[in-house]
């Protein structure tokens, strides 16, 4: 995209007075300033402008689910087209990384304090960046031999270039933070070690254990987590099989197109509720129909069935009703509408979660879901280690763990000095 196309976006903003766009980001960047930057061809100061609450733009700009954040509270967008956000914010981003632009850093901040963080995924990497940029000296863990998480390995390079990811994550350890790759918590150190080298610890490591349905034959060959899929690469052939994907969220899409670009026949998704109601943003949606991905919604697997292997599925139709206390409706099963599908492979995408064995030798205080429980600053109930993402219960999309790395950032400083 060039400049000509880019400043016609940017000419589109009405420069609202109340800023809604900035509320529906979860990093609360100032839209509306960096998009007047661009109308005046500052681009730099653009950049700069959004480094203030974000070290991800050229990323969040390319997958973030605008329509149901920023680009969602876009006046514009009640009668006509919204503003693209997320276009013009990847597009300073990339700027940056074209024209070398380092992240602006409070040079004369020394604190002469040690900061581990554990997980170098979003949270990590922001929480990082936020705390080096502040003058802490911070080292990142991280179990893999490389950085970005699931930005790395959980989307496929047909929604997230890497070479892109790579060059954000070198500008964020251009801030002078120190890395130890194939570290994992558990296995090749522990939390007490850290905290006798430390001043605090951040924990960021994600929650990447695919969940489960709990139904019959979940155990046969051929079922597989969609997690799991996508960060080990580690598929099955599936030239010339139906693959069924269950779930209905930006894993479901992200594992159903990869899975068909792989070969497969035909790959279908299944949905408790409505399309409406899929948590999966509308363009990930529209993109997977326009590669072939078919649509079951309002529909659920009761059954895996197969000897040793996945031969069919038993399904059943659902109706949705609204139950007290629920914000969104809920699919009930239609009795008597049972059905099969013969399928080759069921790829669970219902959720994730964190691994227990981990967690559960922190010593630190669970919620009730088994999540890192933590306060609205991020802390623990250990009071020099902090916590954010997925393994805490954060929401789960990139700018949402990117702002708990943030926020952990600042409180990590407060309790620095």
């Amino acid at each position: 995209m060039n400049n000509i196309e880019i400043t016609e976006k940017a000419n589109y903003c009405a420069n609202c007075i109340k800023k809604p766009c900035q509320s529906g980001c979860p990093l609360n960047n100032d839209t509306m300033g960096f998009i007047k930057l661009i109308k005046e061809e500052k681009y730099k100061q653009a950049y700069e402008l959004l480094c203030e609450t974000t070290v991800l733009s050229a990323i969040c700009g390319k997958i973030c689910p605008h329509q149901k954040q920023c680009q969602g509270k876009c006046v514009k967008g009640i009668r006509f087209t919204p503003v693209q956000i997320g276009d013009l914010e990847a597009f300073v981003g990339e700027m940056a990384i074209k024209n070398n632009w380092e992240i602006p850093t409070s040079a004369n901040k020394k604190m002469n304090k040690k900061v581990a963080v554990i997980g170098g995924g979003p949270s990590g990497l922001t929480c990082a960046a936020f705390l080096a940029k502040n003058g802490v000296d911070v080292t990142i863990y991280e179990k893999h031999n490389y950085l970005g998480g699931i930005l790395q390995h959980g989307i496929p390079d047909f929604r997230l270039d890497k070479e892109i990811l790579s060059q954000v994550i070198g500008k964020i350890l251009d801030l002078g933070i120190e890395v130890k790759l194939n570290q994992e918590l558990g296995k090749d150190f522990n939390i007490e070690q850290l905290e006798n080298q430390y001043d605090a610890i951040f924990l960021g490591i994600g929650a990447n254990i695919s969940s489960q349905m709990h139904i019959p034959g979940e155990d046969l060959q051929g079922v597989y987590g969609g997690n799991e899929l996508l960060e080990n690469e580690n598929h099955p052939d599936y030239t010339g099989k139906t693959v069924v994907v269950s779930g209905g969220g930006n894993v479901a899409m992200d594992v159903s197109r990869t899975i068909k670009r792989l070969g497969a026949k035909r790959v279908g998704v299944i949905y408790r509720r409505s399309e409406k109601e899929m948590p999966a943003e509308q363009k990930e949606i529209l993109e997977a129909k326009e590669e072939g991905i078919e649509f079951l919604f309002q529909n659920n697997i009761l059954k895996i069935l197969g000897n040793q292997k996945v031969e069919k599925i038993e399904c059943i139709k659902t109706e949705l009703i609204q139950k007290d206390g629920e914000t969104r409706l809920s699919p009930v099963n239609i009795e008597g509408s049972n059905y099969y599908i013969d399928t080759d492979y069921v790829i669970m995408a219902v959720g994730s979660k964190v691994d227990e064995n981990i967690v559960k030798g922190l010593g630190i205080e669970l919620d009730n879901r088994g999540k890192i429980k933590i306060d609205n600053n991020g802390k623990t109930s250990k009071q020099n280690v902090f916590s954010g993402g997925d393994v805490a219960g954060n929401i789960g999309t990139v700018a949402w763990a990117s702002r708990a790395g943030r926020d952990a950032a600042y409180a990590i400083l407060e309790y620095l000095k």
